[in-house]
């Protein structure tokens, strides 16, 4: 056995171990229902809607559903945690209501974006390995659960406070993220879908701010969603501000920015109105 496939059974073991983590953290003060904490039944249902929708997408080697499910494990989540908790107040039902109107917006866009496509490249080489395709939707539980966590302590706390100054900022900041993404998202949809645009780079409205606007979006609103959480965390219930350190991170770090621009380079580098475009053009923060 190559070494490759033996690090990939360890990979889903260390996803659940993070995610239990996590859930013990998260579950500090929190709501129970028959006796387990809400928190950690939450996590526990965001990898196992992962691997009832792995097995059919193995047998029939697809990916068409992997992001489309990720959004709906998002809605199943939070609901779940909502609807299970006993004393539900203002704070969580905000946080309930931004992360649905997120999920189903981004949900539909990448589903549409994937069966307009085809296909998604980045699944070629994993699809055939079952283990390495279980790993895949493993981890989307995790990113679940990372993202998830500030909002699941806001449901799910019996620390309760009413709608204060932290929540009208976070809330501020939640829907300026939202906008810049999903403009930024219809922007670069609608580039695409002009015939005149095949084989060219967008580097027009939110795009000749940022070369990667959308992220930043993505990472300004889970910020939004922290800001509204900093009032009801206790103990180790802070380890939910990993939230928008994990988005951070997995968009600037490992699946997003670095594949995106490496994918880019192949294509357009050395033309000098692209290298132009990298050196005017910030990677992720808007310049004004």
């Amino acid at each position: 056995m190559e070494n490759a496939d033996r690090y990939a059974w360890l990979v889903t073991p260390v996803t659940i171990l993070l995610g239990l983590l996590v859930a013990l953290a998260g579950s500090q003060g929190g709501a129970t229902l028959g006796g387990i904490p809400v928190f950690a039944l939450a996590v526990g249902l965001a990898f196992i809607i992962q691997w009832l929708v792995f097995i059919p997408a193995f047998i029939n080697q697809t990916e068409k559903f992997f992001d489309l499910t990720g959004s709906l494990t998002y809605l199943s989540v939070i609901t779940f945690a909502l609807l299970s908790s006993a004393r539900v107040d203002s704070r969580a039902l905000l946080v309930y209501i931004l992360v649905v109107i997120w999920a189903a917006r981004l949900g539909t866009f990448l589903f549409r974006r994937i069966k307009k496509a085809g296909k998604d490249d980045r699944f070629d080489d994993i699809k055939p390995s079952f283990v390495r395709f279980l790993n895949v939707w493993s981890l989307q539980g995790l990113w679940v659960t990372f993202t998830l966590a500030a909002a699941l302590v806001v449901i799910t706390t019996t620390t309760r406070k009413e709608i204060d100054l932290f929540a009208i900022l976070g809330g501020l900041v939640w829907v300026f993220g939202f906008a810049m993404e999903a403009i930024a998202d219809y922007q670069k949809s609608r580039f695409n879908a002009n015939p005149d645009n095949q084989g060219k780079f967008i580097d027009t409205g939110l795009w000749s701010r940022s070369r990667h606007p959308n992220y930043f979006g993505e990472i300004v609103l889970w910020v939004g969603v922290a800001i509204i959480a900093l009032p009801v965390l206790q103990g180790w219930q802070w380890a939910a501000l990993i939230s928008p350190v994990f988005v951070t991170l997995l968009l600037t770090r490992i699946s997003g920015v670095p594949l995106l621009e490496k994918k880019a380079d192949e294509i357009w580098g050395g033309q000098e109105d692209y290298e132009a475009y990298k050196k005017n053009t910030p990677v992720l923060i808007p310049r004004l």
